[in-house]
């Protein structure tokens, strides 16, 4: 006997229900949230090469395609849903109007623009992958763009007592269940959010949270703090994803050189 209409009916929600609650679980932790493989120093494994897919690097909020100033149409900004919780980033009055100048200037003003390292979490959602590698005492991040490199500490050992900024800040880790939470201070204030000129000062702290939300997604978070430019924390979340050729490697982003080979001779 064919089953009538109503069977097939129930069927076809079951199904959509259970593939519901399967990709929100992965994706917000629910009750049968992903269970990632331990390595061999009984770690989360979190070990890959990942990239976003989204189109943060150009503004982290919501925002409509257009012109890049003083670009061809083809370099236009891509239309993207934000990455920020609520879309809405907490400055200051005078940070705002920091903001907007930065926007009208982000041609030549984006450090990005001067090939410098862009900062965490930045070059997170940069359109370029990441490789994770794990350690009993660390965990190290390669990145493609400008080979930059992040050591994360997860020895339980604290941040440097020592009046230095970085680029990249400095990153100490711990593991959170399943989680990777990295803390990140003594940052520069030359470093953006992305190319719509969302900035901050020497006084960034960065939480970062890596968490394998299922066999080729990790669930990227990011508590960003700064009492010199905003009013208040705020995050930012975006799915990461894991590259899947069969030979994919780190290549090379040199920006810094490609700008030196068209610099003028007494400029090189």
């Amino acid at each position: 006997m064919r089953p009538g209409p109503a069977v097939l009916f129930s069927a076809v929600l079951l199904t959509g229900l259970t593939l519901g609650v399967s990709v929100w679980s992965q994706t917000t932790g629910g009750p049968a949230a992903y269970r990632p493989s331990r390595n061999a120093f009984g770690q989360p494994d979190l070990q890959g090469i990942w990239q976003a897919l989204n189109t943060a690097a150009w503004d982290i909020q919501d925002h409509s395609e257009q012109r890049f100033p003083g670009l061809p149409a083809r370099f236009s900004v891509p239309a993207g849903q934000g990455v920020v919780e609520g879309n809405e980033i907490p400055y200051q009055p005078w940070a705002t109007a920091k903001r907007d100048e930065n926007f009208e200037n982000r041609l030549t003003a984006d450090p990005e623009a001067k090939c410098y390292l862009p900062g965490v979490p930045r070059i997170t959602y940069m359109p370029y992958p990441f490789q994770v590698l794990q350690f009993p005492d660390r965990v190290v991040i390669l990145y493609e763009h400008l080979h930059a490199t992040r050591e994360i500490y997860t020895d339980g050992s604290p941040h440097p007592d020592i009046p230095v900024e970085f680029w990249m800040g400095d990153s100490r880790g711990r593991w959170d269940r399943d989680s990777l939470v990295i803390d990140v201070t003594k940052f520069t204030d030359q470093t953006w959010f992305d190319r719509a000129g969302n900035f901050h000062s020497d006084a960034l702290h960065v939480v970062e949270r890596y968490t394998r939300s299922s066999p080729d997604h990790l669930l990227y978070e990011v508590t960003i703090e700064d009492p010199k430019v905003f009013t208040r924390p705020w995050k930012m979340r975006m799915p990461l994803y894991r590259r899947q050729e069969s030979a994919i490697q780190i290549l090379e982003n040199e920006c810094y050189a490609l700008a030196r080979e068209n610099a003028p001779p007494e400029a090189r």
